[in-house]
């Protein structure tokens, strides 16, 4: 490892605890910071690097290795319409004409997965 990723890493976990003790605090970032003595901006290109790098720690979708994420679509029965479906929904994300809804009792590895999907969905 040689000294520029070394010095990467560093500021990354400096900003990382950073943002960590902004967003703790309660208060705003414009208060948080002006408490701090830390430039607003300056936070924000931190949070903007720290997310980046976390952006970048994910495993991506084309590194083959990456589970197949299965979906149950429930088919509606006769008797049931669609009103009665949707409200045993806890969470519905819509984007335009598509509809993802998750259940409660979905496991933390589906939401997980269908996440990291998510982020490559334009």
């Amino acid at each position: 490892m040689n000294t520029r990723e070394v010095t990467r890493r560093y500021r990354l976990k400096q900003w990382t605890q950073i943002i960590s003790e902004c967003r703790s605090s309660g208060q705003t970032v414009s208060a948080w910071c002006s408490e701090h003595n830390i430039n607003q901006k300056s936070y924000y290109y931190w949070l903007k690097r720290v997310r980046t790098a976390a952006c970048e720690a994910l495993p991506t979708l084309s590194s083959g290795n990456n589970p197949i994420v299965p979906l149950n679509v429930p088919v509606p029965t006769a008797g049931t319409d669609s009103a009665d479906q949707e409200s045993s929904s806890d969470i519905v994300l819509r984007f335009g004409t598509i509809t993802l809804e998750i259940s409660n009792n979905a496991s933390a590895m589906l939401i997980e997965n269908t996440l990291r999907a998510l982020q490559h969905v334009r």
